[in-house]
């Protein structure tokens, strides 16, 4: 009965050791079934952007070379 009282402030001691509390893990990202559908509509964006470009570059070459 008397080591009851030390035995719990033991605990109490033990419990505020002053450690930091262990750093949660960050969820993983979630993936949908559209995240593969997202991505090529991306590329197809890009793409068309590209080719956008490289027309306008030849139509100003081909005004150039006329005038």
């Amino acid at each position: 009965m008397k080591s009851l009282p030390i035995l719990l402030s033991l605990l109490a001691l033990g419990a505020c050791s002053g450690k930091p509390p262990p750093a949660e893990a960050k969820p993983a990202p979630v993936t949908t079934p559209f995240d593969g559908l997202r991505a090529d509509e991306q590329r197809a964006k890009d793409t068309k952007n590209t080719v956008e470009k490289q027309a306008e570059e030849q139509r100003k070459q081909i005004e150039a070379q006329t005038q």
